[in-house]
């Protein structure tokens, strides 16, 4: 084709290959509505923990999923990151609920009939209130209950699968919920959060084996890498900054080796951290003048390329699973999406295998402790009037792009 039977779009090249996959997440617990079974359920509504408010009706996609994927769909997405909930699945120790089954077989057959590749996270955060009980993942058959699980959802669900992802961020899991308390079961214990971290490394290992069994899916741990810097040039600060980067970010994808470590790696990035031994959380706040946003978090695009080239290094192929930005201001998620979405570019540039991304969130939803405050979401609900969807100003920019694979359509007609 020459310039001069070409439109000047079709002339400058693609920032993204024509098969990279766009789309968004959501977890069960977050959107669904009513996950009354979960220990998630019982700690927002203890008086004693931090949560803010319960997740209540959430925004009721539960029974509102087919009008979602229709939604994203018609927004360019071509792949969907969404979660089964365990605690709705085996609702007791080995009882398997057919209609729970039954129901998650519809959403994931909607999903694929809209034609959206499907991203399915076996455990997003939340356990069920009996194996909560036992210990949850101190339990001494905590890998061996989550593998049974994992087998019975592969054999069922597993043909609508074709991306599995087996524990969600569970370097998060073990640090909010064991070292921090701000996640159930609320623990502040620094030898049972080294503990955790590694018993839920094991249960990837468990998952992969067990989804392998009846299905064909490929399987991958999804694992938040923040970029861990120390805030000070002293001794002190430079050794737990090393101890942190080991537990929250090296435990993990240095162990993802053998086997069974899984066939691809979702890395989810928003933040840069700085490390402080003199602080009560282990973190100290952004400095002076730097971005933040709802969440407090510190906005630092470049981080995204340093964790994904480190990411690399397992030399599994990538998938950005999560990335976005708590706000109320849409320009912004714009500007974050533009700077974020270059420096995966540049990544790509350097060599790293990276075939996707998936923004962080698909809908404004309950953010776990910190409620419904903070906006994630590239659809806005009203959950006061029949939990409206109202697409923002970004999801049409995401839109743009999902369908160039270029970044300067964020910014067309916008």
């Amino acid at each position: 084709m020459t310039m001069t039977d070409s439109s000047p779009s079709d002339a400058i090249a693609a920032d993204f290959p024509p098969d990279f996959l766009w789309g968004c997440a959501t977890a069960a617990h977050q959107v669904e509505g009513n996950n009354v079974n979960n220990d998630w359920w019982d700690f927002e509504h203890d008086p004693r923990s931090p949560a803010r408010e319960s997740s209540g009706d959430a925004i009721d996609q539960f029974h509102r999923y087919a009008e979602d994927f229709a939604l994203l769909k018609s927004l360019g997405h071509n792949c969907h990151r969404l979660s089964v909930e365990w605690s709705r699945i085996e609702p007791a120790p080995g009882e398997f609920s057919r209609s729970a089954l039954a129901h998650y077989r519809r959403v994931l057959t909607t999903l694929a009939d809209e034609g959206l590749t499907a991203f399915v996270t076996l455990h997003h955060f939340t356990l069920p209130r009996w194996l909560a009980a036992r210990g949850g993942w101190l339990a001494p058959d905590a890998i061996s209950l989550f593998q049974r699980y994992c087998r019975h959802v592969a054999a069922e669900l597993g043909p609508l699968m074709p991306f599995v992802c087996t524990v969600n961020e569970p370097q998060m899991i073990a640090l909010h919920g064991y070292l921090e308390g701000q996640h159930p079961p609320g623990i502040r214990d620094a030898t049972l959060w080294r503990r955790v971290s590694r018993v839920l490394l094991d249960a990837h290992r468990a998952a992969v084996r067990a989804t392998r069994e009846t299905s064909g899916a490929k399987t991958g741990l999804v694992v938040q890498l923040p970029l861990l810097t120390p805030a000070r040039d002293d001794e002190t600060c430079r050794a737990l900054w090393r101890d942190l980067q080991t537990e929250i970010v090296d435990l993990y994808l240095d162990g993802l080796t053998g086997a069974d470590r899984g066939d691809w790696l979702g890395v989810q990035y928003y933040r840069k951290q700085w490390v402080d031994p003199t602080s009560p959380t282990l973190f100290a706040q952004p400095p002076p003048g730097y971005p933040r946003t709802q969440m407090g978090w510190a906005v630092h695009p470049e981080g995204l390329a340093e964790v994904l080239h480190r990411a690399a290094e397992t030399g599994l192929p990538l998938y950005v699973t999560e990335n976005g930005i708590a706000t109320e201001d849409d320009d912004e998620r714009l500007d974050y999406l533009e700077t974020h979405l270059a420096a995966l570019a540049r990544a790509r540039d350097d060599g790293v295998d990276v075939r996707g991304y998936i923004h962080w969130s698909a809908f404004d939803n309950f953010e776990w402790a910190a409620g419904y405050g903070p906006k994630f979401g590239l659809i806005a609900v009203d959950r006061s009037r029949n939990f409206t969807r109202t697409p923002k100003p970004s999801a049409f920019a995401f839109a743009r792009i999902a369908a160039t694979g270029r970044l300067d359509a964020l910014r067309i007609g916008g």
